[in-house]
């Protein structure tokens, strides 16, 4: 394997330079922030080549073989319990919601059609902001979420999360894609309904198209979102 572009020596050098008037526990501070970035930015690799991977046929008995790990770890990576590390507040709020709509209507797993409604009903995220945008109004598409989610029959627990389906941890998966295609090292609302459009056969897929909203269309609306928000903070 050849070696890293980077070493230690580099790392100091270039922190003692970045804040060369500070003292020792400023510089303590700064070195416990870039290593978590470093971490961060080692955990998003991974996961871009096992997206990778998965999107060339291999299972995830296979990917784990290849990360020394489980089927079961490997697939924690992007669909297991520690999949909303990276969400930002609102995402996180957008699978609150996804959950307890689906524990209202009384299906027992999160649908993709749950998350569009989550995106939507958090009103001040940028997917919400996108949707209505392309769609004319973020009340109608509410409108049109909300009366094609119809209640079913089974009997979820009253508390605890409720199981994704496999369109759900389908579009998780496409999620992060779309974070790392974005260079983006967290998940906010945005990579959720871009996720949504890149799984493509599912619900809420069809119900965004329904209302013209195609993929080029949203990361379209949601980079230009991105590069506003980057010229008011720069």
């Amino acid at each position: 394997m050849p070696p890293l572009d980077v070493n230690l020596q580099q790392l100091i050098e270039q922190l003692d330079t970045d804040i060369a008037t500070g003292d020792a526990l400023a510089k303590v501070s700064e070195a416990r922030l870039r290593a978590r970035t470093l971490a961060g930015i080692g955990d998003s690799l991974i996961d871009h080549y096992v997206t990778a991977a998965r999107a060339t046929g291999a299972s995830w008995s296979q990917i784990g073989e290849a990360l020394g790990v489980s089927k079961q770890a490997a697939q924690q990576r992007l669909a297991g319990g520690g999949r909303f590390e990276r969400f930002t507040a609102r995402a996180r709020h957008v699978v609150v919601v996804a959950q307890e709509r689906a524990r209202v209507l009384k299906h027992d797993t999160v649908q993709p059609e749950h998350v569009l409604l989550g995106l939507l009903l958090e009103a001040e995220g940028i997917a919400a902001k996108v949707i209505g945008a392309l769609a004319g109004s973020a009340k109608n598409a509410t409108a049109t979420v909300t009366s094609a989610l119809t209640p079913g029959e089974s009997n979820p627990p009253a508390s605890g999360h409720l199981p994704f389906g496999d369109a759900t941890k389908r579009v998780m998966e496409e999620t992060l894609g779309a974070a790392l295609e974005l260079g983006h090292n967290y998940i906010g609302t945005e990579h959720l309904l871009l996720g949504l459009l890149r799984a493509g056969d599912n619900r809420a897929a069809e119900l965004l198209g329904g209302m013209d909203i195609t993929l080029d269309r949203a990361r379209d609306a949601v980079v230009a979102i991105l590069i506003g928000y980057q010229h008011k903070t720069g």
